[in-house]
This record gives structure tokens, C-alpha cells and sequence, in this order.
């Protein structure tokens, strides 16, 4: 009987609380993991949860294998190279990466250097930067064009 009292209790006081939540997504609202990342664009500011790869180990595996990136998720990798030195060119690939993806690489003013758009899947081509970067951001293919984010644009997260 105080088994059933007690969970009574708890689901009475968790109805307010799951009532409380709606509305636009925030970075509090981020899944855990993942931290807020904003692009600025000529058409307004674009709010990301990624998850952050820093470690070597991470950086390699990136998104492999993955098929549920949600809409306005993907993963970062910062800093790049994981293991300092410097800035220096980065080249991706698509191997064993099932969905198709929006590479940016980003410099170290935190701004687009280039936009590889809507990659192949499982490609073994390598996807160059261009140029010395600090961090290379995947997202869902044709996200980036379909919310205009160019070469250009402010990138910005925490820490």
C-alpha cells in the first residue's frame, strides 16, 4: 500500500512539470552530450546541438555508422587537430557514413572557409578544407543551403 501511495505521489507531482515544457528549442532543451552551437547567416542566426568529438580516437570515428543525426544536430570537432600543433588543412572522407553530409570547415576567426555540400555516403574521395582550419563542423546534407549559411558566415559555441 505505501508503494502505490508513493508512486501515486510522484506521478502527481510530475504531471506539472511535463506539462511545463513546449515551446522552441533552447540550449537548455539540448540533449545531454551536446552543446549549442549558432551559425550566422545574412538570413538570421541558426541554433545547432552537436556533439563535440576533441579526442583523436572521436575525431577518426566522427559520424560513421550514424543514420539518426537529428534535423538540427551533427557534430564538431574541435579543436582540430586533436593533438594541437597548429592549424593545418583538413581532409574528411565518407567511409562507412551512411548519410549524406554538409562538411564546413571553419578557421580560427570562427568563420565558414568552405561548405563541402550533400557528400556521398560511404565515399573514400578525400573532402579537402582548402585551407588551415581550428575546426571542421558535419551537419545533415543540404541543411546549409537550405537555411543559407555560406563561406563567410560566424560560427559560435561555448566552450
Amino acid at each position: 500500500m505505501r508503494t502505490a501511495w508513493l508512486t501515486l505521489a510522484l506521478a502527481v507531482l510530475a504531471i506539472p512539470a511535463a506539462c511545463a515544457r513546449g515551446g522552441d528549442a533552447t540550449a537548455a532543451d539540448a540533449p545531454a552530450g551536446t552543446i549549442a552551437l549558432t551559425i550566422t547567416s545574412s538570413n538570421g542566426a541558426h541554433v545547432f546541438h552537436v556533439e563535440v568529438a576533441k579526442t583523436e580516437a572521436a575525431q577518426a570515428r566522427g559520424l560513421m555508422y550514424r543514420t539518426d543525426i537529428p534535423k538540427d544536430g551533427g557534430m564538431l570537432f574541435h579543436p582540430y587537430p586533436p593533438a594541437g600543433g597548429g592549424l593545418r588543412e583538413a581532409s574528411f572522407w565518407m567511409k562507412n557514413t551512411p548519410s549524406p553530409l554538409d562538411i564546413l570547415f571553419i578557421r580560427a576567426d570562427r568563420t565558414i572557409a568552405r561548405i563541402a555540400e550533400n557528400t556521398v555516403p560511404f565515399s573514400e574521395t578525400p573532402i579537402p578544407s582548402g585551407e588551415p582550419v581550428a575546426a571542421v563542423l558535419e551537419i545533415n546534407g543540404g541543411r546549409a543551403a537550405e537555411l543559407g549559411i555560406a563561406e563567410g558566415d560566424k560560427v559560435a559555441w561555448g566552450k
